[in-house]
């Protein structure tokens, strides 16, 4: 029967690989991919080099033949006509006139330079190491949920700085080491993600920094820009529209104007918001119309972003003075003689902190035993699993026999859950690599359906969570428990425990968390997910049917 369990286990974890579609516009949902795309610049930067060491030299030849025709000019043809005189002379002038301009104008070497870099371009995009337009969307959505979630300044982001307006000033909620200004451009790209998906909300915020910048560029556009001033006043009027700032559209569309009088879209739209204003004299009103969309935890979101925000801080949480800390052996003959240091932070529902759970050094091994099998992370969606945006990250499954370090850590969970975490009664370690703004929204562990892919498995339910923080993160990427009001920060190498089932067999709705966005940092963790099945005597059901 054990066999059967376990044959079952490995076809669907086998089945759900195979069958999870492999995209290569995911770069942005791993941080540790972002990392890689340094050393795909570095090629760039080697062809457009080589590329500019080729251009410098055409260009210093074209310099030559100007200096000489120019002396020529100046020495010789100004001089006495006697000088025309000379065959030597009027064979060269004819020469160059026929010939050697000829092959200045129309020499191919600047076009074989331009091929010779693009050429070295297309050798690195074959390679699939280049980000999709995917990419880029998903990284500007990262910056717009991290602006949302932390209550970010667009203005502070495009400085450089992470800010949140407190009592009307400034404040700094992290100071990066390095940090780089954002663009015209820059701000362009993530206004016009926001643009398409009709998220006015935050296209309003982004294409005014645009514009600001743009204009005190002097409107001059650089050969890297794919947008202009022109663009951002287009796209930002066009948003105002649609907030409701009719006078506003009104003026940046006349603006457009100035720099392209003759657009006729441009021009209708002014002729249009000029009749919208006569008919609908705009009110007096400091409300600007700008509202966030609306979400799919929109129920929880306040809670959500104030855990995420305070980052473990909440005193009314952690004051209870039931909750304590201790050496911890379980009774264990393995931990009796090197207890683990025990935190408890909730009692409903039961969720304990064990630090120092791992090394440095096991930690480390089990990112690099994770990097070639990172893929998009998926939810259950219905009787299947699918990638979803609320959660943004790539994962990857680890056997016990992948390196001993796994057979090592599940033996070490058993020490101190006193649970059978071996296949089918737990699931193979996966091991979670978050994006930019990576996060998990609020959700459960357990299976809330019947019809959850959990349930393939034939081992029962989640029925407890054992998450391993494998790095630190400089700023935000906190656990949230959201009904029962408290926050986790990231703790190297510390991992979380909870019951996700009563012992009665039914969810813990108070087990509802969430990962928030990691808003400067690499973010690792490792989940071993624990099932039913084979945890009848460590476990026990209650006599209390409610319990």
């Amino acid at each position: 029967m054990l066999y059967y369990f376990k044959s079952i286990y490995s076809a669907c974890v086998i089945i759900s690989v195979i069958l999870m579609p492999l995209s290569f516009g995911e770069m942005y949902t791993s941080l540790l991919n972002v990392k890689q795309a340094i050393n795909v610049e570095r090629q760039l930067i080697d062809h457009l080099e080589t590329y500019i060491e080729h251009e410098s030299e055409r260009l210093e030849d074209i310099k030559r033949f100007y200096a000489k025709v120019s002396d020529l000019h100046s020495e010789v043809y100004s001089g006495p006509s006697a000088a025309m005189a000379n065959p030597l002379v009027a064979f060269t002038l004819i020469k160059r006139l026929q010939s050697e301009w000829l092959n200045l104008i129309y020499s191919d070497e600047a076009q074989e330079n331009t091929q010779a870099f693009r050429s070295g371009y297309k050798e690195v995009e074959k390679e699939g190491s280049l980000p999709k337009l995917e990419d880029l969307q998903g990284a500007a959505k990262g910056l717009m949920r991290l602006q949302d979630v932390y209550a970010l300044q667009v203005g502070g982001l495009v400085r450089g700085h992470f800010q949140r307006i407190t009592d009307g000033n400034p404040i700094d909620i992290y100071s990066p080491t390095v940090s780089v200004p954002l663009s015209g451009d820059d701000c362009f790209l993530v206004g016009k993600v926001a643009y398409e998906l009709e998220d006015y909300y935050h296209s309003v915020q982004w294409l005014e920094e645009s514009v600001r910048l743009f204009r005190g560029a002097g409107g001059e556009w650089s050969p890297e820009n794919e947008g202009t001033l022109e663009d951002a006043l287009d796209h930002l009027a066009f948003s105002h529209f649609k907030t409701g700032n009719i006078s506003y559209a009104l003026s940046l569309s006349q603006e457009l104007l100035n720099h392209d009088p003759m657009n006729g879209r441009v021009l209708k739209n002014v002729q249009k918001y000029e009749r919208l204003l006569v008919d609908s004299p705009p009110l007096l009103s400091t409300d600007t119309g700008l509202k966030r969309p609306n979400t799919t935890y929109l129920r929880t979101r306040n809670t959500y972003e104030r855990l995420c925000r305070t980052q473990g801080t909440q005193p009314t949480h952690y004051e209870n003075p039931r909750l304590f800390c201790d050496y911890f052996n379980n009774d264990s003959p393995g931990l009796l003689l090197q207890p683990i240091r025990r935190e408890m932070l909730s009692l409903q529902p039961y969720v304990v902190l064990y630090h120092s759970f791992i090394t440095d050094s096991e930690a480390e091994s089990i990112r690099d035993l994770a990097q070639t099998g990172l893929r998009r992370s998926v939810v259950a969606s219905g009787e299947e699993q699918a990638t979803a945006e609320y959660r943004i990250s790539k994962s990857a499954w680890l056997k016990e026999t992948a390196h001993p370090i796994i057979g090592r850590l599940d033996q070490r969970i058993t020490l101190l859950t006193g649970l059978n975490v071996q296949p089918p009664y737990a699931e193979y370690l996966q091991v979670v690599n978050y994006g930019i703004g990576g996060h998990y929204e609020p959700h459960f562990d357990h299976a809330t359906s019947a019809s959850s892919p959990l349930f393939k498995l034939n081992a029962g339910n989640r029925v407890a969570t054992f998450m391993i923080y494998l790095s630190s993160v400089d700023a935000g990427g906190s656990t949230a428990f959201i009904h029962a009001n408290f926050s986790v920060p990231v703790l190297e190498n510390a991992a979380l425990f909870w019951w996700n089932l009563h012992r009665n067999g039914q969810g813990d709705g108070d087990t509802l968390h969430a990962g928030c966005p990691v808003l400067v940092g690499d973010k690792w963790v490792a989940n071993k997910w624990i099932h039913e099945y084979g945890q009848e005597f460590q476990r026990r059901c209650s006599p209390n049917p409610e319990e």
